[in-house]
């Protein structure tokens, strides 16, 4: 995400376990309250929130608030891929997309299992069109002023 221009909202003084097996953990009331204030600051100021918060066999930890979702742009998005264990907006309706207040959320919990799908087509077509540029009439040829054959090229 960060390729294509969004930025991760990191608050210190987080506990962080590294057996979690990359889930949430519970966090100190004082922590929540800080990282509601700051999520709450950027959610304001962005056309797309996406969250994913999840604490293993517990209910996600609430990020944006309706008073957050309510304050945000109007056609902005908020992608909640916690919808699964209630969501980390507070009006995340688990498998729906509903409108709140001018706010597209979208609590959809099998989104993760549909990329694999499109993430190979994607990566499919990049080597095909790859395979494309180096492969001319059956033949090797590797122009080296291009540019995306020279910084891809490994000897």
């Amino acid at each position: 995400m960060e390729s294509l221009g969004a930025k991760f909202v990191v608050v210190p003084g987080a506990i962080d376990k590294k057996d979690a097996g990359g889930y949430a953990v519970e966090q100190t009331p004082e922590f929540l309250n800080k990282q509601q204030e700051q999520v709450a600051h950027r959610a304001s100021k962005s056309d797309i929130v996406i969250t994913t918060a999840q604490i293993m066999g517990k209910k996600a930890p609430i990020l944006l608030t309706e008073e957050t979702v309510s304050k945000m742009k109007t056609g902005s998005m908020v992608i909640d891929l916690a919808a699964s264990t209630g969501g980390n907006c507070a009006v995340t309706e688990d498998n729906k997309t509903i409108i709140y207040k001018g706010v597209k959320i979208v609590g959809n919990s099998y989104l993760a299992a549909d990329m694999p799908k499109d993430a190979s087509f994607f990566y499919s077509n990049n080597v095909a069109n790859y395979l494309k540029l180096i492969v001319k009439e059956g033949q090797l040829q590797l122009d080296l002023s291009n540019e995306i054959i020279a910084k891809t090229l490994l000897t």
